[in-house]
């Protein structure tokens, strides 16, 4: 990468870590601090207040793209970053669950993820989009594993209003990483086609349900996982960072190496199916093998590299397959999906694990990166500065 992409992607990177530690700071104190709020909340009113952030988010991320193509990218994102801070504010600022949920819904209002992403994909060559987008993935995923560690502390220290006020503050420091540090892009160029263009191109739709089916496996993931890593290694659930922090560093590693050279030989594809491929065995070594420390720990660890790999490989396909004219539309349409993902994944497995075990659960997860190899088989994958045509 030169200076101007290696600028673009650690800003946009800083950008994403920002906006999302404060949000997942939250998310392993808010269940037992809404049960000891002056009403105590019911299930479902938890489930809605952690779960209409996704909702909002989902539905958003396909106009606010459309948006970026037409008004710029840099515009759309600051809008996006200040109704996230408003929204953080709202939900700290009371302790009426009605609030607190109204403010997680205002934060959604900020669904900048599908801007962000083809403002990358403005900024970054094809050769080397699949690298800078990587890049973006794992310091989500160091962002995600660090808030995991420091949300029960620093919920101790100022609370979980506190959390919600310390989110508003990191959204607004995002903004000027926008404004001054991510380059310039040129304004995108406008076409009249739409969404539904998007919608009809199936090589963009096969990318789609990909990310769909792979955040329904990371959630999935997080249903099951936790109780095979209380049963096997007798961690606590405050400790499973101790896992989870040394599995998904060293999964990185092989990412990098891999993507640069399939990019180099020209086989992206195969190593696109061959990672879909390793989803499924590390999910089935999982239903075999979980009840065994070193089986279950090489499988998370097999899962990660998967993971990480996809996570950055198919948003650089969608920008790459997507015309320029019509990219923040294509990657809001594959930001809904990817949050949409997650109510698949929580539902069918978690439902599988209640009725029929750990096991089942986690074979259940392995048929989705198969059901997904029915499709993706069919990608065809642009080499890299190949011009990409109307479909």
């Amino acid at each position: 990468m030169n200076a101007l992409e290696i600028r673009a992607t650690i800003g946009l990177a800083l950008i994403y870590a920002l906006r999302m530690i404060g949000m997942f700071m939250v998310l392993p104190v808010f269940a037992l601090y809404a049960t000891g709020l002056a009403v105590p909340a019911t299930d479902f009113q938890i489930g809605l207040a952690i779960g209409i952030y996704g909702l909002v988010q989902a539905a958003l991320q396909i106009p606010l793209g459309m948006a970026s193509d037409r008004f710029g990218r840099k515009p759309i994102i600051v809008i996006g970053m200040v109704l996230f801070a408003i929204g953080s504010f709202i939900a700290g600022a009371s302790d009426d669950l009605f609030w607190i949920t109204l403010g997680r819904a205002v934060q959604g209002l900020g669904a900048v993820s599908s801007a962000v992403s083809a403002l990358l994909a403005d900024l970054t060559r094809d050769s080397v989009r699949t690298t800078a987008m990587a890049i973006l993935g794992a310091g989500m995923g160091l962002a995600f594993i660090g808030a995991l560690v420091a949300g029960p502390v620093i919920a101790g220290v100022i609370g979980v209003p506190g959390i919600f006020d310390a989110t508003g503050v990191l959204a607004l420091l995002a903004i000027p990483v926008v404004l001054w540090l991510v380059p310039a892009a040129p304004k995108p160029q406008t076409s009249n086609a739409g969404v539904m263009s998007v919608l009809r191109n199936p090589q963009l739709l096969r990318l789609d349900g990909g990310i769909l089916l792979l955040h329904a496996l990371l959630t999935g993931l997080f249903v099951a996982a936790p109780f095979a890593i209380a049963d096997t290694l007798q961690l606590p659930s405050s400790q499973h960072w101790k896992l989870y922090l040394p599995v998904l560093l060293i999964s990185i590693l092989p990412v990098f190496p891999l993507v640069k050279r399939a990019e180099q030989r020209g086989t992206v594809r195969g190593l696109f199916l061959s990672l879909i491929i390793l989803l499924a065995a590390s999910l089935l070594m999982m239903a075999a093998l979980h009840s065994q420390p070193w089986a279950l720990i090489a499988a998370m660890t097999l899962y990660f590299v998967a993971f990480n790999g996809l996570e950055g490989m198919l948003p650089s396909l969608i920008s790459r397959r997507a015309p320029p004219d019509r990219r923040g539309a294509a990657l809001g349409v594959y930001s809904s999906a990817q949050f949409l993902g997650p109510m698949l994944g929580a539902s069918l497995i978690g439902a599988t694990k209640g009725h029929y075990g750990l096991s089942a659960a986690f074979t259940v997860a392995a048929v989705l990166p198969l059901i997904w190899l029915t499709f993706a088989t069919q990608l065809s994958v642009p080499s890299a500065e190949q011009p990409v045509t109307h479909p």
